[in-house]
């Protein structure tokens, strides 16, 4: 056997068992596209198989360009691992060669010099050396392999092998070594080996000029060299990793410069490119047209900052997830605006509406009351189509079925609850809060004004959209609203019809709804543009949006995690009805009831028997608490948790010895959302109402008054359980923030000073006091 033979064997000895481990796994992996056609959208990129990773020398390379950047290599080698080992096929494309070449020389003349000069030149002077200018061939001739033998030691420790591929343009160009590389790699891939592909710098020759523009892209630097590896590879992918977040249609730093989240080809005359890259040899002109041409050949790029410490840990792994990082190339444009636009759009049209007189924004709210009952028919037939497409597909749960469903009933319950936001929006922007009389001629206002723009995420509850609009508009704020794609068909009429009564004011763009691809987490990344974030949801969708929020504040509950104490001066007839109520009127709602806690005296008594056959009756399954499992012989199951939000027909039982027991169990456990106390003790009642510190706390009620509408709020856009800002169900007054106004007659700071002219007065003036020569600010 020969010798070339002998290796061929032993390696595939070696990868034997690995390559039929990855061929069970890439048995099985989506195919995303047809070949020969890029994705068109971001999230279709999990479906990417083959993909080719460029680095380009400003992540490899550390700040002085002598050295590389160990701790992102390390990111980088381990998410590339990471997707090998998911059954992908990676390639690398890197630099770095001549920065490791150069530290290393660099290296050795310092060495190379005399140890009496090096003696003798003391400390100051030796730093300050001055070294040859050094040629950047013979930097890569010394650093290529030092630079293999690295990206092979850090891949050795997630049991990845690597094989390096050196290049020229040749290689390219000649179809004999075009195949010969191509057949390389293949073979490579086939043994699931990640090739680690550079230019040969060492023997390059200079680029030639004008020879890329026959539709053959020549190669120039690593950009290019990525490009026309990727399409001669036929990959899904091409990540191209910077120092830049991406593609701006202006150089990154510049006033206005905007970034571009997804770039079409027809775009490039719309961008002004600045100049190139701190290392390397190419710019960012450099890199979209490498892009736009591995495009045309059909593998999709990003283009993404490999360098930013918070994000280069997951970079390539947030791309392949869809995620939005990067700038993503797409040669499919979609028909309506992007989700950038629509912010910027609302944003915009928003401050005209808060600029309208109140009685103007009344009218759009009455006008889209109006038009629920109007177009009922409408509504409701859309409102069908996502009813029988749930249950077809099935997989949604009761609660949220009948929350998905709209009816006569509920849109005239609608249109009442936006009337009364109507009559509250006459009083709401530019209410005075606060006025001061400074010093003379110098008077203070504090006034009430919008947020800016909202976010509301909503799942599968098509009303929210009309209440929160009408939420918005009274309060002067754009919104922007992303629903539940179970209520795809509602929430799109409702729009329309939210749509319709703002255009009578010409403030058509204030609402936005969201109907593109986006993910919330790409949503929660617009902190530039959104003021607060709103979900409207489950705890569990409240909590995913708090950890995805990057700089936005989110106003929402943590878990629905209510109580009801019996007291043992309660009375029988409110305890059976306002237990009932609480728990079995809308068991899924955030304000429904969850553990009851009884007074340990009304164990064994009539009352206790009749709040358990109620519930057994209303089909309850009842959780022992501790303390409720040790008094009976045979108890109910054992609560796993006394932090459960059940959701469903299902509560906790527990029992307390007085009613600062039940304060100290609801706060040890509750979340702050509602809670209850039934007793005829009025002391009893009033010592719980004020000990309690949760937003909402109720004497002889049922938890589920809990609610914007039922509180006289018209709607409410959420619960919030935060003690910044709104607190309780959320309603035009807690999406109002204040600015202070200042009128004063050429005052100056220095007036006040200890030799100034001026004193401060700093007197308190009525609220409905008009200032001299004031106008309706509205």
């Amino acid at each position: 056997m020969s010798a070339q033979a002998l290796l061929l064997a032993l390696l595939m000895w070696q990868f034997e068992g690995r390559d039929y481990l990855v061929s069970r796994v890439t048995d099985g992996f989506p195919q995303g596209r047809a070949r020969g056609s890029s994705f068109a959208h971001r999230s279709e990129l999990r479906h990417a198989k083959r993909i080719v990773v460029k680095l380009g020398s400003a992540v490899v390379t550390r700040g002085d360009e002598c050295g590389l950047a160990l701790g992102r290599l390390a990111s980088i080698v381990e998410q590339v691992a990471m997707l090998q080992n998911q059954g992908r096929e990676m390639m690398i494309v890197t630099s770095g060669a001549v920065a490791f070449g150069k530290q290393r020389l660099r290296h050795e003349i310092l060495l190379s010099q005399s140890v009496r000069q090096a003696l003798h030149s003391g400390h100051n002077q030796l730093k300050d050396m001055s070294l040859p200018v050094l040629e950047a061939r013979a930097c890569a001739a010394a650093g290529q392999s030092g630079l293999m033998a690295l990206y092979e030691a850090m891949f050795t420790q997630y049991s990845t092998c690597t094989a390096q591929v050196l290049v020229t343009n040749l290689d390219f160009h000649d179809d004999d070594k075009r195949q010969n590389l191509n057949s390389t790699l293949q073979e490579l891939l086939r043994m699931n080996i990640v090739p680690i592909i550079n230019t040969n710098d060492a023997v390059v020759p200079p680029p030639e000029p004008n020879s890329d523009l026959q539709g053959v892209i020549s190669i120039k630097d690593n950009d290019s060299l990525a490009a026309r590896l990727a399409v001669e590879m036929k990959a899904d992918l091409l990540i191209a990793l910077s120092d830049v977040e991406g593609l701006y249609d202006s150089p990154p730093g510049t006033d206005d410069a905007k970034f571009i989240d997804i770039f079409y080809p027809g775009d490039q005359q719309s961008i002004i490119y600045g100049t190139k890259s701190r290392v390397g040899l190419g710019g960012m002109e450099a890199k979209v047209k490498a892009a736009l041409w591995a495009l045309q050949g059909g593998t999709s790029v990003v283009i993404a900052n490999g360098t930013h410490p918070k994000v280069t840990g997951h970079v390539i792994t947030d791309i392949v997830e869809g995620k939005k990082v990067g700038t993503f190339f797409s040669e499919i444009k979609p028909a309506g605006p992007t989700v950038e636009q629509q912010t910027e759009m609302a944003r915009n049209t928003g401050r005209t509406l808060a600029s309208l007189h109140p009685d103007q924004r009344s009218e759009i709210i009455c006008y889209l009351a109006e038009l629920l009952t109007e177009r009922k028919e409408e509504i409701l037939a859309a409102n069908k189509m996502d009813m029988d497409l749930a249950a077809n597909a099935g997989h949604l749960p009761p609660a949220m079925l009948n929350r998905l469903s709209l009816s006569p009933a509920k849109l005239n319950s609608l249109a009442i609850g936006l009337r009364q936001i109507a009559v509250a929006a006459q009083d709401s922007v530019g209410r005075v809060l606060r006025r001061t009389r400074v010093a003379h001629n110098l008077e203070l206002e504090q006034i009430t004004v919008p947020i800016g723009v909202l976010l509301v995420i909503f799942e599968a509850r098509p009303d929210c959209l009309p209440q929160v609009s009408a939420l918005a508009i009274a309060s002067g704020n754009a919104l922007l609203l992303k629903g539940g794609k179970e209520a795809a068909n509602t929430n799109r009429v409702l729009h329309q019809l939210t749509q319709e009564a703002l255009s009578m004011h010409g403030v058509t763009e204030a609402v936005q709804l969201v109907s593109t691809r986006e993910e919330v987490e790409d949503l929660c990344r617009l902190d530039k543009m959104i003021d607060l974030i709103i979900p409207r949801g489950s705890s569990q969708l409240v909590r995913d949006i708090q950890r995805a929020a990057k700089g936005i504040p989110v106003l929402g509950h943590s878990e629905g995690i209510c109580h009801v104490y019996v007291d043992a001066d309660a009375a029988i007839d409110k305890v059976i009805t306002i237990v009932r109520d609480s728990k079995c009127d809308y068991p899924a709602a955030c304000n429904a009831m969850e553990t009851l806690l009884i007074h340990r005296d009304i164990l064994r008594t009539p009352l206790f028997d009749q709040i358990i056959d109620m519930l057994r009756t209303e089909r309850v399954k009842i959780h022992a608490g501790p303390r409720f499992a040790s008094y009976l012989t045979f108890s109910p199951s054992e609560a796993k948790s006394l932090r459960i939000e059940y959701g469903d027909l299902e509560c906790c039982m527990e029992v307390v010895d007085s009613m600062q027991e039940a304060v100290d169990h609801i706060h040890k456990y509750g979340s702050s959302h509602t809670d209850v106390i039934i007793t005829e003790n009025e002391d009893t009642a009033e010592q719980f109402l004020q000990q309690l510190d949760s937003a909402c706390v109720f004497w002889n009620a049922s938890s589920r008054f809990a609610d914007g509408y039922r509180f006289g709020l018209g709607a409410e856009v959420g619960i919030s359980t935060a003690r910044i800002h709104a607190r309780g169900p959320v309603g035009l007054e807690g999406l109002l923030t204040t600015k202070w106004v200042l009128r004063g007659d050429g005052h100056t700071a220095a007036d006040f000073s200890e030799h100034g002219t001026m004193k401060y007065l700093h007197e308190n003036l009525p609220v409905g006091q008009p200032l001299p020569g004031q106008r309706d600010s509205n």
